[in-house]
């Protein structure tokens, strides 16, 4: 354990930023007036090393709760403990109807991870028990760490918080089998993550949306590009003041509107 604990601190200082591998962009700063909200975005070039960032005070300094984005870890533990079989794994409906009508059937974990069903991934947290899922927290160092509220709701509830400077650390590790689960269910994770893939490119990514203390809605956009074979990771985090701003399009649009303008998905990287 002190040997693992090592590697992730080497890890993290490799993933960080410097003032010599960052460029402040603040040509992107328009996205995120267009659709009144505040947030931060940033991307990795895995071949140069270099970070492209909007809001790096954001980026770096500031936590905010996981929201579905958990979902990465919560399937991972889930596989490595078994108390996910694997991707085809079904956990039955509880028969309780929900606003995403993608929810309201019995789903396997790729299904549920691709619809970001929050009961099923409720139901492994109860499975896999405070006590295991607190030891990979610490393990991981995701995050602020701490369960300090249930065991299904504490990534929800504001309890638990992460910077998207280690979200963004969390899945460049992920691609490229680093974290310390087992090839094949890291697989299977970025499996359910690649939602686009056409001849130009191929675009995996986790979201996340919940509401901060204030009251504000909070979103995710946690992914890597790849084009040419080569990858990009990056990070899309905002909050709205509007509670009736409609969140799931809206980051969607943000986050292909800045991917455009830095000259992705359009064959030329």
């Amino acid at each position: 354990m002190k040997l693992f604990g090592i590697i992730v601190l080497l890890l993290s200082c490799l993933y960080s930023c410097s003032p010599n591998n960052v460029k402040i962009d603040h040509n992107l700063k328009h996205f995120f007036d267009d659709y009144h909200v505040n947030g931060t975005f940033a991307l990795f070039d895995n071949g140069t090393g270099q970070f492209t960032i909007y809001n790096l005070k954001r980026y770096r300094d500031s936590s905010y709760l996981p929201a579905s984005t958990f979902k990465i870890v919560n399937a991972l533990i889930g596989l490595q403990t078994g108390k996910i079989t694997n991707d085809s794994m079904v956990i039955k409906w509880d028969g309780i109807e929900r606003p995403v009508k993608e929810w309201n059937k019995d789903l396997t974990m790729y299904e549920a991870f691709r619809v970001s069903a929050v009961p099923y991934f409720q139901e492994v947290a109860r499975r896999i028990g405070k006590d295991t899922m607190q030891t990979w927290l610490d393990s991981l160092s995701y995050g602020t760490k701490k369960i300090k509220t249930r065991i299904d709701t504490f990534w929800l509830d504001n309890s638990l918080k992460i910077k998207p400077d280690e979200e963004l650390g969390l899945v460049k590790k992920l691609y490229f089998s680093q974290l310390p689960f087992f090839d094949t269910y890291q697989g299977m994770v970025k499996r359910a993550m690649l939602f686009e893939d056409d001849a130009n490119y191929k675009l995996s990514y986790k979201t996340g949306w919940g509401r901060m203390e204030q009251g504000n809605q909070l979103s995710w956009v946690v992914c890597w590009i790849e084009e040419n074979k080569h990858p990009y990771f990056f990070v899309l985090n905002f909050e709205s003041a509007d509670p009736n701003a409609d969140i799931p399009p809206m980051r969607m649009k943000i986050l292909k509107e800045i991917l455009g303008q830095l000259g992705f998905m359009q064959g030329k990287m």
